[in-house]
């Protein structure tokens, strides 16, 4: 009831004249506008008394709103519903009511325009009771026309603090977006680009509103287009993060490296109502990243080199002293090892880039393995799963899986010609697990103590740099010897996760 406005029509006298008027023509002493609510009844309008409400429990038109038509009361001191009530006991002391009822056009019973008169009556006359049904319409016709208004008014109240606080909003981002050092655009979802910040237009130089629509593409690289294209439709029919990376035309001519980031904006059910973007200049990191690379690669090359000099000084070496030429060699296959685990995880270029995934264990063994494979998996197999290691795993791993290449050769599995080595890569939890199994080589007698220097480097590359621990078991078809050691131990990508 309080959309009503009740408090505004009791003060303006909004409906004196209907009391008044409702006074006449039943020639009653009282006549009232009355609306009940939860606990109390209050009179909007009232004559012949002084009464401006009344607790609920006392009120004739909480009974008289629930009607279809008018509520006569002709003696109140005989009816049992108010023969006690205080307002028949006492002043007024009330004998005759007529009341006709007030309901919303909700079909929400809200009172009642009613006449009270202190002595009994048979009646009003048809006449008195059209006349009360008419006066209580144009009641509820004053009150939803004063409804209506107050409607229009907090409407227009509610429009009116909206659009200020859109104003207001906007100002706030774009302030914010022309004092962020990032190019910031935005578009609709169909991705009709409609805004842009001051930061572009600086870093551009074109005049506002010539990159809106499409237009943005223009200022791209030729070579950039079509993929920045691409990626825009994609994120647009999938909803998709939007990134890329591009060159962007300065206003100087130039053409600079940008990083282009986007993200919508979704309504409560999802649908998307906007996007949001930056541009961001990344060109001096680009430049440095790629300057560090090319000198990444100039340094591993050197590396590469100095392997092969060393590899060529020990030849020279044996070729001075033949008696320390078995040793020589041992010496130039561990350094060929190491050459080509530095090859597999050093800096390439798009040339130089071997086939095999550069941060893979199964891709290290493949490289290392490849001498003593007669055909793809023929005598070495390798199952289970991979794992991701990075530079300073390569080198432990290339030592010791070649020392025991080297061995299974001399002595073991890869010693005669139907020999096979198979090694098994698991995980459990954090730990890894690699088993080196021989088959097929000469039968074993029983076990072996290892003993030699490259046994101790099996030790040193498997227990002291990687932190695990090794277990050698001498079965009578081959030597099995399995691995443990933490995962971490192999990626620095793991260690930091």
């Amino acid at each position: 009831m309080a959309l009503y406005d009740l408090a505004g029509a009791r003060s303006e006298g909004a409906l004196d004249d209907l009391v008044n008027f409702a006074s006449e023509l039943c020639a009653a002493p009282v006549a009232l506008v009355s609306v009940v609510e939860e606990e109390f009844q209050s009179f909007l309008a009232r004559v012949g008394t002084d009464l401006e409400s009344t607790p609920r429990s006392q009120s004739f038109c909480a009974h008289a709103m629930h009607g279809h038509q008018v509520m006569e009361v002709p003696d109140a001191s005989r009816d049992p519903r108010f023969a006690d009530n205080p307002l028949v006991t006492g002043p007024p002391n009330i004998r005759f009511y007529a009341g006709a009822p007030l309901v919303s056009r909700d079909g929400v019973p809200l009172g009642a325009i009613c006449i009270i008169d202190d002595t009994p009556r048979d009646g009003l006359t048809p006449f008195q009771t059209r006349g009360l049904e008419i006066l209580a319409t144009a009641a509820m016709a004053r009150l939803d026309a004063r409804r209506a208004a107050r409607e229009r008014r907090e409407q227009r109240a509610t429009v009116a603090e909206t659009r200020a606080a859109l104003v207001d909003s906007e100002m706030r981002f774009q302030t914010l977006a022309d004092t962020m050092p990032q190019m910031v655009w935005s578009a609709l979802p169909d991705g009709f680009h409609d805004y842009y910040n001051a930061r572009w237009y600086e870093f551009t130089g074109v005049p506002a509103g010539t990159t809106d629509g499409e237009g943005w593409n223009d200022m791209f690289h030729p070579e950039d287009q079509d993929r920045a294209w691409q990626l825009w439709r994609h994120s647009l029919e999938t909803g998709e993060l939007y990134q890329i990376e591009y060159r962007l035309r300065h206003f100087d001519g130039t053409y600079r490296w940008v990083l282009g980031r986007a993200q919508p904006i979704r309504d409560a059910e999802g649908h998307i109502t906007r996007w949001f973007g930056t541009c961001t200049d990344i060109h001096e990191q680009k430049l440095a990243l790629e300057e560090r690379e090319v000198i990444s690669q100039e340094l591993s090359h050197r590396i590469k080199n100095i392997f092969a000099v060393m590899s060529g000084l020990i030849h020279l070496a044996a070729r001075a002293h033949p008696d320390i030429a078995p040793l020589a060699a041992d010496l130039r296959e561990r350094i060929a090892a190491l050459g080509r685990a530095h090859d597999f995880v050093r800096p390439h270029s798009n040339n130089s880039r071997p086939s095999a995934q550069q941060d893979s264990l199964r891709g290290l063994l493949e490289e290392l393995l490849a001498p003593y494979q007669s055909n793809a998996a023929e005598r070495v197999t390798v199952t289970g799963i991979d794992i991701a290691i990075d530079d300073r795993a390569a080198t432990p791993l290339a030592l010791l899986f070649h020392e025991l290449a080297t061995n299974a050769s001399k002595y073991g599995a890869l010693s005669t010609p139907n020999g096979h080595v198979t090694i098994d890569i698991t995980a459990h939890r954090d730990v890894s697990r690699i088993i080196w199994r021989e088959d097929g080589g000469p039968l074993l007698s029983g076990n072996a103590e290892p003993s030699g220097f490259g046994n101790q480097l099996i030790e040193l590359s498997a227990v002291r740099q990687l932190g695990g621990r090794v277990e050698r078991e001498w079965r009578r078809e081959g030597l099995q010897l399995t691995i443990e050691a933490p995962a971490a131990s192999f990626s620095r990508v793991l260690r930091t996760e």
